[in-house]
């Protein structure tokens, strides 16, 4: 009798298994269908496309959409390579991540470890920061960029996303080095380490999961804006959803849907990259700070 309840409670189990595995399965093919159907539309040609099977693979494979999307885009009248749009993004992204990142840690550094009278005040508005809406700012900073000569520039997307990011960057840093033992600041303070020594050899060699977890959130962000491009940004300066948008509206006539779908994955490989490369590490910064805040 023992053994047959043993025997029904495994086949039991094995089933809900089973039954829970399908179901994630079925829920991520559903899900990566769209990006299976942008990869295979991107290799086929048009004559191909208007056959109507979406789900077919490309008959005849072409890298001739792929070609036509690096070298083709239109920003308003003028027409070039999306390349140079990539590489206003790439010129844009990383120092708006390595500004916003130092000064989120030297945030939660002194909010933590140099606390001063109405620290928890000046938290609370840059963690009220972080919750205005894109679309209150858009006024304000153009106006700011005007005074500044930098509105339509790189320079002037790098500042407004910093402006913007810092209020994130700061709640990160300071979570984490709220757990972090105030005993080794102060044995450091003895031993006459400073302010920024205190910081760049002691609190930031060990602030590695964090830093990841940062650079991540903001390096996405970042680059999958689109309003503050549109907005601060034009001709020249546009960055790569800007032009990856002008490039499908700039289409006339005939849709060149492999053209889009190419270009469309362009876009996103940077960020695709990032999450394959450090991906596994940012989920241990997030359960380092879970655990130690």
């Amino acid at each position: 009798m023992t053994d047959t309840l043993q025997a029904n409670g495994v086949s039991s189990a094995r089933f809900w298994r089973v039954a829970l595995y399908t179901t994630l399965i079925v829920f991520a093919v559903f899900y990566l269908l769209p990006l299976y159907v942008m990869l295979t539309t991107s290799f086929k040609s048009l004559a191909e496309i208007r056959q109507g099977n979406m789900l077919a693979l490309p008959a005849d494979w072409t890298i001739e959409p792929w070609l036509q999307a690096w070298g083709k885009a239109c920003v308003g009248l003028t027409c070039e390579g999306i390349n140079s749009y990539f590489w206003n993004s790439i010129k844009m992204v990383v120092p708006a991540v390595v500004i916003t990142t130092v000064l989120g840690a030297l945030n939660g550094y002194v909010l933590t470890k140099w606390r001063f009278t109405g620290h928890k005040w000046v938290f609370a508005l840059m963690l009220f920061g972080c919750f205005i809406p894109f679309q209150i700012v858009l006024i304000p900073m153009s106006q700011v960029l005007g005074k500044l000569g930098i509105a339509g520039d790189t320079a002037g997307l790098v500042l407004v996303h910093t402006a913007y990011g810092i209020g994130f960057s700061t709640l990160f840093f300071r979570n984490y080095y709220e757990a972090f033992p105030s005993e080794l600041v102060k044995a450091a303070m003895i031993d006459g380490a400073g302010f920024f020594g205190i910081f760049w050899r002691i609190l930031l060699p060990s602030s590695g999961p964090i830093i990841v977890v940062t650079v991540i959130w903001l390096f996405t962000n970042i680059w999958n804006d689109f309003l503050f491009g549109a907005s601060f940004a034009a001709g020249e300066g546009a960055p790569m959803t800007v032009a990856l948008n002008n490039l499908v509206n700039s289409s006339t006539g005939v849709k060149e849907y492999n053209v889009h779908m190419a270009a469309a994955i362009i876009a996103a490989l940077p960020t695709l990259l990032v999450y394959i490369v450090a991906g596994r590490y940012f989920v241990r910064g997030l359960m380092a700070g879970s655990v130690k805040g």
